[in-house]
């Protein structure tokens, strides 16, 4: 299990993450979501004790990396595909990782066609294609049979089929009883994948809760109706006798009707004691994305002008309040919810300059001082191009 309590990082006047508490448990995937900015990889590099946490700490099962004995066989991680010596073939890379580690060189192999990498595993890494390099960080984490894994955008250049095995890996390794952390920021592959969701926004806690009920939070879900297609007068008396029973109705571009506050049964029961005929009558739910995008609108560091996230924004009268995906036990479809109520583990995100900008990078360095220059230079010759072929330009390892 990973446990992080009051984590915060500090670059200079800028933080990264603020206050952050979490628990990452095994048996389940938990998906690990935030805007760019946010703190996720700052977060990962600390659990990894490659950051110095600037107050609080996190451990990996009950003690902090860096005490952890021969920790590649406790913890693997792919944070960096490209940390690798592309002179080195794939399976010198995985086995000089091996030797440190005292993994034996049968156990390089068997990653090896875990990921599918058999056939190149004697091939300069220099010339794989960005999936390849995945693949070849995924083996680099599987070497030690770790029982705690963490994964930063594990399937970034991987075709549909390379994305498919990404997620059936985590998943059995979820059911072997392993804690898998994933970083990523395809929603609709978080929703396929994760069981859990932690969301962070400009270092700060946002949401700690399993995706049915993220999604229940933070939606607006409603009804969506359609009647006979030139029949006006049906749709307005349809309209007239939604709002009359205290339903809040929406007209659509293609002729239909979204409503919130009425059941599908009182739908269906008032359109036909208005002998109305419905074409459709349809729940419509948000999707882990439109979730995703109405909770962290607000902690976007890196926004177009021209893109205000309109669709995105919760309109006038949706949402939780009105019964539609309130998570709230005990309570039908369509059952009004008090908003007052926050949902348990969900944590609202900070207002406006609470907390400084918030990078996973350290801050810049100061700028020269004033009235002194920067020193012309003038640009490099190009290199003399060497004609000749040499043996180490071969993409295959003579080992």
């Amino acid at each position: 299990m990973i446990e992080a309590v009051g984590l915060t990082k500090r670059y200079g006047a800028k933080t990264a993450v603020y206050n952050l508490s979490f628990q990452v448990r095994p048996g389940s995937v938990t998906g690990f979501l935030g805007p760019n900015g946010s703190g996720k990889s700052t977060t990962m590099r600390m659990i990894l004790g490659l950051d110095q946490p600037t107050a609080g700490h996190v451990t990996v099962g009950g003690h902090p990396f860096r005490q952890l004995t021969n920790a590649p066989r406790q913890v693997g991680a792919l944070l960096d595909a490209k940390a690798v010596h592309g002179g080195r073939s794939a399976r010198n890379h995985l086995l000089s990782l091996a030797q440190l580690s005292g993994i034996p060189a049968t156990r390089v192999d068997e990653v090896l066609g875990v990921v599918g990498l058999q056939d190149v595993a004697r091939k300069r890494s220099k010339g794989f294609s960005l999936g390849m390099g995945q693949r070849l960080g995924i083996a680099a984490a599987l070497l030690g049979d770790p029982q705690v894994l963490l994964f930063d955008e594990p399937v970034n250049g991987l075709d549909p089929e390379g994305i498919l095995w990404v997620r059936n890996l985590m998943k059995q390794l979820a059911s072997e009883g392993r804690t898998v952390f994933v970083s990523s920021h395809l929603m609709s592959e978080m929703a396929l994948t994760a069981d859990h969701l932690i969301v962070i926004g400009r270092g700060r806690l946002l949401a700690d809760m399993s995706i049915k009920d993220f999604i229940s939070a933070n939606s607006a879900d409603f009804a969506r109706v359609r009647t006979p297609q030139g029949e006006t007068a049906q749709r307005e008396k349809l309209m007239s006798a939604l709002t009359e029973a205290g339903g809040q109705v929406l007209s659509e571009p293609d002729g239909g009707l979204r409503i919130t506050g009425l059941a599908l049964p009182r739908i269906s029961d008032l359109a036909h004691e208005a002998d109305v005929r419905l074409w459709e009558l349809s729940p419509h739910q948000a999707s882990l994305e439109e979730a995703y995008m109405r909770m962290t609108q607000s902690a976007v560091d890196y926004r177009s002008t021209a893109d205000e996230l309109a669709g995105f924004q919760q309109p006038s009268g949706f949402g939780p309040a009105y019964g539609y995906g309130s998570g709230q036990p005990g309570q039908g479809y369509g059952q009004p919810v008090a908003p007052e109520v926050p949902q348990q583990g969900w944590y609202p995100p900070p207002p406006p300059g609470a907390n400084p900008y918030a990078s996973d990078a350290p801050a810049a360095s100061p700028a020269a001082p004033a009235g002194r220059p920067a020193p012309a230079t003038a640009p490099a010759p190009p290199p003399a191009v060497d004609t000749t072929k040499r043996a180490s330009d071969s993409s295959e390892d003579p080992q």
